[in-house]
C-alpha cells in the first residue's frame, strides 16, 4: 500500500460527499488510502479493494504465524523426519 499524503489524502467528510466519484478515482488510481475526519478527528479510512485485500491476506497469514508458534511453544510441533515418513508411506505406496 503506497504512504499516505497528508495533503492529498486526508480530506472532511463534507468534502467526500460533495465529490464521492472524484475521492473514489483518487484512491484507484493512486492506490493511496483516504483518511475521511468528521469535526477534525480521523472518522474512516477509503481504501482501494486490492489494497484492502491484500491488507486482509497479510493479516491472515500473520495470524496463521503467530498459532503456529503458539503451537511450536506448546510442543504441538511434529519433527520433519517424522513427517518425512509418513507422507512418504501414505503417498509412495
Amino acid at each position: 500500500m503506497a504512504l499516505l499524503r497528508p495533503s492529498a489524502d486526508v480530506r472532511p467528510v463534507t468534502d467526500f460527499r460533495s465529490h464521492t466519484s472524484a475521492v473514489i478515482e483518487q484512491v484507484q488510481k493512486t492506490k493511496r488510502p483516504v483518511v475521511l475526519t468528521h469535526h477534525g478527528r480521523s472518522a474512516a479510512v477509503l481504501l482501494d479493494v486490492e489494497a484492502y485485500e491484500a491488507l486482509i491476506d497479510e493479516v491472515a497469514l500473520l495470524r496463521d504465524v503467530r498459532t503456529a508458534e503458539a503451537q511450536l511453544d506448546a510442543g504441538m510441533g511434529i519433527p520433519h523426519a517424522i513427517v518425512e515418513a509418513r507422507l512418504r508411506e501414505r503417498y509412495l505406496k
